[in-house]
């Protein structure tokens, strides 16, 4: 290439400002490359959320006698909203039971009682069965015939024959020895159901901040 080339494009003023805002095209386009994983780090993975991210339910349209399905790390979790029906029936079949008082079996404290609820209203549970991991399904009315005529409502396993009340206490004669389990949770609101954070956390936190505030203003909360 001859010198007059050379000096007729570098002195081409039309093509330095291409070349120049091509250059700069180029070099936009690699530092949008280069951001997106950056900002994409900073977003909550799937699997962090698996492995621990709480789950909100909506329990305002639930209405009474049904159930809704949700997941937890993975897991299926199961929330009835009971009647008072079904709540009055709980403690007349206790003698049916493998653990009526839920000594041997997992659920938090909060639950440690004969509704096995935060609210006598709701009920929480893993929709394990404890035998074999198998997903009992839901038989709320009485008198069942596929679960028998004694039957007083709950969760019947169709794999292995285990029966749950509406509790998730486990019969006599089920191979599941166990009651199903309870996952922490606690409510936000009246019907907003927080599963994967534990209750026993909301009052400590209220009495920091009370033991704050007292001390802050010199009075009671």
């Amino acid at each position: 290439m001859s010198d007059d080339v050379l000096n007729a494009q570098d002195t081409d003023p039309s093509r330095r400002k291409f070349l120049t805002a091509a250059t700069a095209a180029v070099g936009a386009v690699g530092v949008v490359f280069a951001a997106v994983p950056f900002v994409a780090s900073w977003k909550p993975s799937e699997r962090a959320r698996a492995l621990g991210a709480p789950t909100e339910i909506d329990l305002s349209k639930l209405e009474p006698g049904q159930m809704v399905v949700s997941t937890w790390r993975r897991q299926p979790i199961y929330v009835v909203r009971r009647t008072p029906e079904m709540v009055a029936a709980l403690p007349k079949h206790d003698a049916q039971l493998k653990d009526p008082k839920s000594a041997e079996s997992e659920q938090p404290d909060y639950a440690k009682n004969e509704a096995r609820s935060l609210k006598s209203e709701f009920l929480v549970l893993y929709a394990t069965c404890t035998h074999l991991g198998c997903l009992p399904k839901q038989h709320f009315t009485p008198g069942d015939p596929v679960v028998g005529a004694d039957w007083p409502g709950g969760f019947f396993c169709p794999c292995h024959g285990s029966r749950f009340d509406l509790a998730g206490r486990v019969f006599n004669g089920s191979p599941a020895s166990t009651n199903l389990r309870i996952p922490p949770h606690r409510f936000e609101q009246e019907t907003l159901l927080m599963i994967g954070v534990d209750t026993a956390a909301a009052p400590a936190a209220a009495a920091n901040a009370s033991g704050s505030h007292s001390h802050g203003s010199g009075g009671a909360a």
